[in-house]
């Protein structure tokens, strides 16, 4: 009896504790508990080229208040003004509520108690810390503000991807990721008591280790080219419909990337910024593997760029497989010559030669390549770079028609930045560079570390080799594949890229990777690129026609922004050595009277033309037509001012005037298409 006695003292004890006497125990522990947590340091902030914010932390703060330290003085007289300012400013409760939990509080003398759990900015800080009570300061006051810190990305989905972010379990992708250890900083240590409610509350001891803020990290991305490039981009994706696409820019001479942009289609048939297939996406590049065939070709001194390929019919079997070209349907290119097979982008123009010098011994054919760095991960700044596959010949999936499909660009995995690595070395005349998207990493001013982009490769190929590859693809814009993005004012060089995609195993002929890789201007290379857009929709679904003019388009804008580049692009437009007309643009018939009743000869070489521009033909001033159809901006350079201004404004640009004379220069380029409401700048002199 004794034994049961006990044990029902014991429930009931436990009982007791747990249902009577519990509130009042944990209600001591909260007031009693101490621990200490961590104070996150503030994140460093993400800069393009140009300090314009891609990436930064704001501060917030949770209003929190210890309604116990006021004396009665001041807690009486500012209670209910304060009261008052929190119900207008939360709009949540009225004065009268914010009063009373106050009050009841600071009656029952609790140390803690959270104001709102909504967070405010800096600004709005700033302007509660002037309120009654509360503009007495934290010691006195008893106001606490704890500081919450949120990322904001000024330029929303603009580079999102290539940004990145860092999640709360420390997972991440982007710069955001690659640089975590750089931007994170180091956080510190506070000592927090535990109060009621589960909040705790920072006692601001001399024992707390301060964090240190995350250093600040410098890229190479130009926004305003940047948001060229992806507009042009999705319109491109959203006219085709396709899965997804990519666009790289980056500065020839210093591999810097000023435009990174990835877009993949949704659901909902929009576009965002989810993978980074420049980096991360891996697949056959179809023709744009040709440069680095002809590459081959030509180091080993097989081939110039004069000798004939038959191509016959647009067909050609290689063991039990049918090599074809885009012309097959229409008969075939018959025989043309290496220069030609290239401009066409003839599969069995290419296939032929390299099988023809390299079928007995196709490992050298892959060493010759590879020699170049081509193939080779890059190892980019940015994690998560795709390693590239180009198969050796002794490898378990090597056959018979491996090296002809190998040399237009099949059986093979290789990302859009790793080729525009390789095209990016012959316009750098060799030199392969390693791209680079970071420039340093900067605390406030100082600068803790810079970066170069590194030379991979010194040399990828002769001198005489370089110069034909350009040649080839000079060609390829001119008269090949790529013509239609031809343009009067600078020249470009690339190539057509146009694969089949691989589905389960399987090759699917009406399913295209569609892609251009070139720089510009062709003969002083400035810029290179790489445009991707993944199966589009539609009938005109080849490089040519899908990437080609994204690329152009951007090279466009270039073009019109930087009036610097145009001295490079525009030789045509400068005065020939020796005597030259000092009026040198105008209307025809009123140029023609002018020199005509000062006797200089004078001569229009296309008739019925209204506007003109001068030449020289021996010792006589030859007139061309010079003018823009439609909605096209015309180049009014080397005329008068009023003679400018009537042609553009004619055509809805808005235009401003700098200087005296005629026009020096304009900001936006003959021949681009004008945008409704744009603007135009002209110097004169």
């Amino acid at each position: 009896m004794a034994v049961i006695a006990f044990v029902l003292v014991v429930v009931w004890r436990i009982g007791d504790i747990q249902f009577v006497e519990g509130g009042m125990w944990r209600e001591m522990a909260e007031e009693i508990g101490l621990d200490y947590k961590t104070i996150k340091a503030t994140r460093g902030s993400i800069y393009a080229d140009g300090n314009d914010l891609l990436a930064t932390s704001l501060p917030f703060y949770k209003v929190s208040f210890d309604p116990s330290l006021a004396d009665d003085k001041t807690f009486k007289s500012g209670i209910d003004s304060l009261s008052h300012l929190l119900s207008k400013f939360f709009r949540d409760h009225s004065a009268e509520v914010y009063r009373k939990r106050i009050s009841e509080a600071r009656q029952s003398r609790k140390r803690f108690m959270v104001i709102n759990n909504n967070l405010i900015n800096y600004q709005q800080k700033q302007l509660m810390e002037n309120w009654p009570i509360f503009r007495e300061g934290r010691m006195i006051g008893g106001v606490i503000f704890d500081k919450v810190d949120k990322r904001h990305i000024p330029f929303k989905t603009l580079a999102q991807r290539t940004i990145g972010y860092v999640n709360e379990d420390n997972n991440g992708v982007g710069i955001e990721m690659s640089y975590n250890n750089w931007l994170s900083g180091q956080d510190g240590k506070g000592l927090y008591q535990k109060v009621a409610g589960g909040n705790w509350k920072p006692l601001n001891v001399a024992s707390d280790v301060k964090p240190r803020d995350g250093y600040d990290v410098y890229t190479t991305i130009d926004i305003n080219l940047q948001d060229v490039a992806q507009n042009a981009l999705l319109k491109a994706l959203k006219q085709y419909r396709a899965n997804y696409g990519c666009v790289v820019l980056m500065e020839v001479k210093t591999g810097e990337i000023k435009v990174m942009t990835n877009l993949t289609r949704l659901e909902s048939g929009e576009y965002a910024e989810i993978l980074n297939y420049a980096v991360q996406g891996t697949n056959d590049p179809g023709s744009t593997f040709k440069l680095a065939s002809m590459l081959a070709l030509l180091e080993s001194d097989k081939i110039e760029l004069t000798d004939s390929v038959d191509t016959g019919d647009g067909t050609y079997e290689f063991a039990d497989r049918t090599m074809e070209d885009a012309s097959a349907e229409k008969g075939g290119y018959g025989k043309i010559t290496v220069q030609e097979v290239f401009e066409k982008s003839s599969n069995v123009g290419v296939s032929k030669l390299v099988e023809q010098y390299f079928g007995q011994n196709p490992q050298k054919f892959i060493d010759l390549i590879k020699a170049t760095g081509f193939g080779q991960p890059l190892d980019f700044q940015m994690m998560g770079e795709a390693i590239p596959y180009i198969k050796d010949a002794d490898d378990k999936s090597w056959s018979k028609v491996s090296l002809p499909w190998m040399s237009v660009g099949y059986e093979t995995s290789i990302t859009p930045l790793q080729t525009l690595a390789f095209y990016n070395a012959v316009a750098n005349d060799g030199k392969m560079i390693q791209p680079i998207i970071v420039k340093s990493i900067k605390d406030g001013n100082k600068v803790v570390e810079e970066f170069e982009a590194k030379t991979l490769e010194r040399r990828i190929a002769s001198s005489s080799t370089i110069e034909k590859l350009k040649v080839m693809l000079e060609g390829v814009v001119e008269r090949g594949t790529a013509k239609n993005i031809k343009n009067d004012y600078y020249k470009i060089a690339g190539k057509t890229g146009t694969a089949q995609k691989l589905i389960d195993g399987r090759y699917y002929k009406q399913r295209y990777y569609a892609s251009f890789a070139g720089y510009f201007p062709a003969d002083q290379p400035i810029y290179s690129a790489i445009v991707v857009i993944d199966d589009p929709y539609g009938w005109n679904r080849f490089g040519g026609d899908v990437s080609a003019p994204v690329f152009k388009e951007i090279a466009d804008m270039i073009f019109s922004l930087d009036l610097g580049l145009h001295d490079t692009f525009q030789k045509e437009f400068r005065a020939d050595d020796g005597t030259f007309p000092t009026i040198r643009a105008g209307k025809y018939d009123e140029l023609n009277k002018l020199l005509n009743q000062f006797g200089i000869s004078n001569h229009l070489e296309t008739e019925n033309v209204e506007w003109v521009r001068a030449g020289v033909s021996n010792n006589a001033i030859a007139w061309k037509a010079n003018h823009s159809e439609g909605k096209l901006v015309p180049n009014v350079q080397g005329m008068t001012l009023k003679d400018a201004l009537y042609l553009l404004e004619n055509k809805g640009l808005k235009v401003s005037i700098t200087g005296t004379g005629r026009v020096l220069r304009q900001s936006v380029s003959p021949g681009i298409r004008i945008s409704t409401g744009e603007r135009i700048s002209i110097e004169l002199g």
